[in-house]
This record gives structure tokens, C-alpha cells and sequence, in this order.
């Protein structure tokens, strides 16, 4: 399947992390994610309930990121592959969760986890 949605730079605060003050300060995650889809029904009809409407897409993703801490960004993925792929007409999704406000000790511009999950 060629066609995809995309949403790129969702930012949410949220409390993940491994450290303790990660989990009492929070900090900023920046999402991206792309479903693949058959989006010929939705364009032929220019029908809304044919495809997945992005906006409500991107609010389900930042609320899933953004409660239940967890201490690794890649539960924070995995969860937000589960949300995506509960629509039915996502056939693949990939996330990616950035985390530029990581502890690490050397200068960085982003760390992020990459997942590409399908309907089973």
C-alpha cells in the first residue's frame, strides 16, 4: 500500500523517563507518525468516514503519549502503534517518538525511537 497519512511534530509533555525528576518535571516529546491506508474509497466519495480524520488521529495520539508515565519512549511508541492500528483502515503505521530534552551528557540535537508496526 502506497498511500499514508502523516503527522509530523506532534508535541505533548508527559512524565516518561527513567530518572525520577524525568518523571516528577516532565518534558517535551515530538511525535511523527504515517498509517498506510487504501485512500481511493475516500477520495472517489470525498467522504471523511472512508479514511482516518487527522485531526481526531493526532489528538488520540498525543493523548496516548501524554498520560500512564512509563519509563522508555519505546512503550510510548508501542502504545501509540496500538492506537493507530485499532482504526480499521490502518494497514501499517510507523511512530516515531523524539525526545530532545534527554539526560545525556554530550551535546545532542535529538534522540528518537523509530517503530513500523502491521495489522496482524
Amino acid at each position: 500500500m502506497t498511500d499514508s497519512i502523516t503527522l509530523t511534530g506532534l508535541r505533548v509533555n508527559a512524565h516518561h523517563g527513567v530518572y525520577d525528576f524525568e518523571k516528577e518535571n516532565g518534558q517535551d516529546f515530538v511525535i511523527d507518525v504515517t498509517v498506510w491506508l487504501d485512500l481511493l474509497a475516500a477520495a472517489a466519495s470525498d467522504d471523511v468516514t472512508r479514511t482516518i480524520h487527522y485531526g481526531e488521529l493526532a489528538e488520540e495520539v498525543t493523548d496516548a503519549a501524554r498520560h500512564n508515565p512509563v519509563d522508555l519512549i519505546e512503550t510510548v511508541a508501542e502504545r501509540i502503534a496500538a492506537v493507530v492500528l485499532a482504526h480499521p483502515p490502518a494497514l501499517r503505521v510507523q511512530v516515531t517518538v523524539h525526545k530532545p530534552q534527554a539526560p545525556i551528557s554530550v551535546p545532542f540535537t535529538d534522540v528518537a525511537v523509530q517503530i513500523t508496526r502491521s495489522r496482524a
